[in-house]
């Protein structure tokens, strides 16, 4: 007989349509779990206009604010969803943002005697900068607060890479952590030729791509200071970005100071079902965040044999080794520019770790991740149950 199948909430402040990192693990991990045949409810932010496709996804009311655009913010009161949540018997809380949502699956999770586990995505105190009418300092040190008195309070976190580890370890989490990489699912089967024919993109053009948010913490000026150094020395090649965000304006007006206008397109928000083809029609993935945890789109890139390039600092970089299926470069836009060239200059170089790029995405399975996730989610249902077992012994003795 085979493993029990489990009933699993999951709370997030992002999901589907918003396209991130927390959003799309999220939509991997739902998938295989299902697949695998588990059943799970997701408990998110209602989206303006959105129709979810998933019957089994509650959406709460959200309100858009100043410093949150295009990521509405639920607020209470969350009877109904409490109502709809309490129509299923669950046997594990899986949050994966500790803010609002996420507090409302903890308090749940306290409430209803349900395990609890919570996964770590983001550097969170790297945002500190959106709160422009408090201090950074103050923010900084509230986010840090917060985040211990989040995690040290789950049955276990899990968290995508080391470097991700050694974050929450500087916070002072001591609960149990483990390091579970999100899963990279196949890439579509897109030919190169009919994605660079459906994009428009002329046969001498070299594509350099950016896929994620538009938004300060993405180190976007060193990205666009690079490129313009490249088109300095080569104007066949292109810097096509995609995604959208807060940081748009200001990307464009940088573009236009530095010169780079022609050479630079700002593709948008795209589905994501889409941007396959933007990755199977590019050349090579630049990336210069610092602020990730794992950074999947460096991931996704290598999926097609993009190989990347990525500044060092963050989860990002740890997807690269070093020489093999990419270069890892200080934050500087004049090394950036130099390595960029020396790979696109060099098709023997480009097309070694185009080849290991590939190989080298093809263990990190979805199938893998998924089942070190239920393995999780077990360890801590059953440490519930002995613990519920002990007391009760415990509560009896007493009376005896």
């Amino acid at each position: 007989m085979g493993a029990a199948r489990l009933r699993v909430a999951i709370f997030s402040d992002s999901a589907l349509p918003i396209l991130n990192g927390v959003s799309v693990s999220l939509d991997v991990l739902v998938g295989e779990l299902r697949h695998q045949g588990h059943s799970v409810h997701i408990f998110t932010a209602r989206y303006p206009g959105y129709q979810d496709p998933d019957p089994n996804t509650y959406r709460c009311r959200a309100i858009e604010t100043p410093i949150s655009r295009g990521y509405p913010v639920s607020y209470p009161p969350f009877y109904r969803m409490l109502l709809k949540f309490r129509r299923h018997e669950f046997d594990v809380i899986h949050t994966h943002t500790p803010f609002m949502l996420g507090m409302v699956g903890f308090r749940w999770a306290e409430s209803h005697g349900i395990p609890i586990v919570s996964t770590y995505h983001t550097l969170y105190d790297r945002y500190s900068h959106y709160f422009k009418l408090l201090p950074h300092r103050y923010v900084r040190f509230r986010i840090a607060k917060h985040t211990n008195f989040y995690y040290n309070h789950m049955d276990h976190v899990i968290t995508p890479t080391e470097a991700s580890l050694k974050w929450l370890r500087r916070h002072s989490v001591t609960a149990p952590v483990t390091v579970i990489p999100t899963g990279i699912p196949r890439g579509q089967m897109i030919s190169r030729a009919d994605a660079r024919r459906s994009l428009g993109i002329a046969p001498d053009e070299r594509i350099m791509l950016y896929v994620g948010r538009l938004a300060k913490e993405k180190n976007l000026g060193v990205l666009l200071e690079m490129v313009s150094l490249v088109f300095s020395q080569d104007r066949t090649q292109r810097l096509w970005l995609v995604g959208d965000g807060p940081y748009r304006d200001e990307c464009i007006a940088m573009t236009r100071r530095l010169g780079i206008g022609d050479q630079v397109r700002f593709v948008g928000a795209v589905p994501r079902a889409e941007v396959d083809r933007f990755y199977a029609a590019s050349d090579l993935f630049v990336f210069a965040s610092i602020t990730e945890t794992q950074g999947l789109v460096v991931q996704e890139a290598m999926t097609y044999g993009l190989p990347a390039i990525a500044v060092a600092g963050g989860g990002a970089s740890a997807s690269i080794v070093d020489g093999v299926n990419g270069f890892i470069v200080k934050n500087d836009a004049d090394a950036f520019a130099q390595m960029t060239l020396s790979v696109l200059h060099n098709d023997v170089l480009h097309a070694r770790l185009s080849e290991q790029a590939q190989r080298s995405v093809r263990n990190q399975g979805v199938s893998q991740m998924c089942d070190e996730v239920v393995n999780v989610y077990r360890s801590v249902i059953q440490r519930k149950l002995e613990l519920s077992k002990y007391a009760s012994y415990a509560w009896a003795e007493a009376r005896d």
